[in-house]
């Protein structure tokens, strides 16, 4: 199928921004077993060999639209003047706003989605939803270090990942966002204390 405009014909990151989109709206609307490489085309408005260029098959598409979601909705940080604020903040924030991506997400890899390079569920997980980061380098913890709140030497790299990991395992296992009682919790009950054991006294 042809562009619907011939005369205005998009190139670059134009074009390849419409096929990610269109992609990623075949994946939700559709599910990944029933989208092709000419629906993505026909709803990109452009030629199955315009994708066929960039992407040899269409797993390599879809992951690329998977990445370009991700990277292209990023979830806003709130700084709420505390480390226990700011996490429930982040932690809500990031919960509701990846609820759908990680549904969408999941289902494609059940039914057979196939990332290449990859080999274990975690490389999957890093691949598709968010890759690794180390717990240090999180602007939260940055602030709370600034402040005197936590000591980031002094605390390992589980306990700074343990709250995002745990909301992360919530997303995946119910593919909801978890409760606000349970980030409390994760926060409350989980994290603090264990800042608190690691921290100079």
């Amino acid at each position: 199928m042809v562009e619907a405009n011939p005369g205005k014909r998009r190139r670059g990151t134009e074009l390849v921004d419409a096929i990610l989109e269109a992609a990623w709206v075949e994946l939700v609307e559709v599910g990944y077993g029933r989208l092709t490489m000419d629906t993505i085309a026909r709803r990109a408005r452009t030629s199955e060999p315009v994708l066929y260029r960039r992407w040899p098959n269409k797993d390599a598409l879809v992951v690329a639209a998977i990445e370009h979601r991700r990277v292209t909705h990023p979830v806003s940080v709130e700084d709420t003047g505390s480390l226990r604020g700011d996490l429930v903040a982040e932690l809500t924030a990031a919960a509701s706003a990846r609820a759908e991506f990680y549904a969408i997400t999941m289902a494609a890899a059940y039914a057979g989605l196939t990332v290449a390079g990859v080999r274990t569920p975690s490389e999957v997980r890093d691949r598709l939803m968010s890759p690794h980061r180390s717990g240090r380098d999180r602007p939260l913890y940055q602030r709370a270090s600034d402040r005197g709140e936590i000591d980031l030497r002094a605390t390992p790299d589980i306990v700074l990942e343990m709250p995002f990991a745990l909301v992360r395992l919530d997303l995946l296992m119910n593919l909801a966002p978890p409760s606000a009682a349970r980030v409390q919790a994760i926060v409350d009950d989980c994290f603090m204390p264990a800042i608190e054991h690691h921290r100079p006294h």
